[in-house]
């Protein structure tokens, strides 16, 4: 078994499976009656199973393979971080090269000021860093009762115990005891499903105007910060109108509370840009990082905090870290990672050719029966499936039950798409070529035809009341 290529069966693969391994966000029961579908290679932008299907991967693995699959140079660098350091801990005033280089290249791409990184292995240890970091930074301003975060319904920022309080997901808070205390929050500004008769202009200031709203209920003193996706991701890629952000910015400015933005996601290009605080004009005090930072080619996130919260901190002992804080080949890989970014133009090269000729495409999904809206930023879109497009009306039948049967149909036309309820999203390697996009439209249109033929069929076509 130690061989990719000289695997065992796929029935025994997932029979070791089903009995020895528990999914993240998985019925466990329905994955083992069923098996599951089990990964053996990949390269650039395609995925190969067991028993040599091929799939485009619309995903990204999850939101994280910005560089694609297959890329020999990240393997060599871990290797050779490997041989020369293979370990040590960044405690007790101690470091290593690859994370001091690591720290100084964020710098150098993060806007602003944020110059300033502490390392995780994964944006929801970040997540829960920057709950302690906020709390820190403002009882040593000798204000100790701004502890409250302000985060947002539908949002996501990870599945730990202090990240998942800072999402919004329901069915994540109902299980194991979430929100931790002190955590609000407010809604989202997702217009298509939620902003009924108004205009998305005015619609975006209303819900930015809850965070007003809730630092004025709380009470000014009481509140640290206000944390958010720029784009909401695993929400479904929710993007907001553009009067939202600016007007957070604005309140933020104004009651002095910090803001955090949460960048696993957006961040290394996803947008089009280095970061989504640069495509919707954000000023963020701590961004939180992980996923493209590496390619998902090794575990590696961090927060990347201004240099007024880096002076405050650096005060006193933060008592916060994680053994592989700064993992030296976690590093290595990053570093390695950025370095093609940069140096191939993979980001500029989105932003200019290949997102703008997606976006084109993407767009002309919203023509299909089965569709809503098609938004798109970047390298991040979604598909709103509806039974009835003029009123944007939801399905009579229980949330997801249309897009489990359209990422079904995905699968079985060779592409891979998340659904999100019934929202269909995609999230592609940015090295993804324009032949590849013409690949993905064409199979995600007869998915649509799929989906939408199996729906009529199985009388789903009903719009709730």
């Amino acid at each position: 078994m130690t061989m990719i290529t000289n695997h065992m069966p796929t029935a025994e693969l997932q029979a070791l499976d089903a009995a020895h391994h528990l999914h993240p966000f998985t019925t466990g029961d329905e994955i083992n009656a069923k098996g599951a579908r089990v990964i053996t290679r990949a390269n650039g932008s395609t995925l190969t199973d067991s028993d040599g299907n091929e799939f485009l991967d619309a995903m990204a693995g999850l939101w994280c393979v910005n560089l694609g699959y297959g890329r020999n140079e990240l393997a060599e660098a871990a290797a050779r971080q490997m041989k020369e350091l293979p370990y040590y801990n960044t405690f007790f005033q101690t470091t290593h090269v690859p994370v001091i280089a690591l720290a100084a290249r964020i710098a150098e791409l993060t806007p602003g000021d944020l110059n300033h990184t502490f390392f995780a292995s994964s944006g929801s240890e970040a997540n829960d860093t920057n709950i302690r970091l906020v709390r820190t930074y403002w009882a040593q301003k000798g204000k100790p009762s701004k502890k409250t975060i302000i985060a947002r319904k539908n949002g996501y920022h990870g599945s730990s115990m202090g990240s998942a309080s800072l999402g919004g997901m329901s069915a994540m808070h109902a299980q194991g005891g979430l929100p931790i205390a002190d955590i609000h929050h407010i809604d989202q500004p997702h217009w298509y499903a939620e902003g009924g008769d108004t205009s998305p202009e005015e619609f975006g200031l209303q819900r930015a105007q809850l965070l007003e709203k809730a630092i004025n209920d709380i009470g000014e003193d009481n509140v640290a910060a206000f944390i958010a996706e720029p784009v909401q991701g695993a929400g479904g890629v929710v993007i907001p109108p553009a009067t939202y952000w600016p007007e957070i910015q604005r309140i933020c400015d104004k009651y002095e509370i910090l803001l955090i933005a949460d960048e696993v996601i957006c961040g290394f290009g996803r947008t089009g840009k280095w970061f989504g605080s640069e495509t919707f004009g954000i000023r963020p005090d701590i961004m939180t990082i992980a996923k493209g930072l590496s390619s998902g080619y090794m575990p590696i996130g961090g927060s990347v905090v201004s240099d007024e919260v880096a002076s405050v901190i650096n005060q006193c002992e933060f008592s916060h870290g994680y053994t592989y804080s700064g993992h030296p080949v976690a590093c290595a890989v990053a570093l390695e990672n950025l370095r093609i970014l940069d140096e191939e133009g993979i980001v500029a090269r989105v932003g200019t050719e290949t997102a703008p000729y997606l976006k084109q495409k993407w767009e002309g999904l919203a023509d299909h029966p089965l569709v809503g809206e098609a938004p798109i930023v970047g390298m991040m879109g979604s598909i709103a499936l509806t039974p009835h497009k003029e009123s944007r009306a939801m399905f009579a039948a229980d949330a997801g039950t249309a897009g489990v049967i359209g990422r079904d149909a995905c699968f079985a036309n060779g592409l891979i798409m998340r659904h999100v309820g019934d929202r269909m999203v995609i999230s592609p390697p940015l090295v993804i070529t324009k032949d590849e996009i013409d690949t993905l439209a064409d199979r995600a249109w007869k998915a649509l035809d799929a989906t939408h033929a199996r729906l009529k069929e199985e009388g789903l076509m009903k719009a709730a009341s």
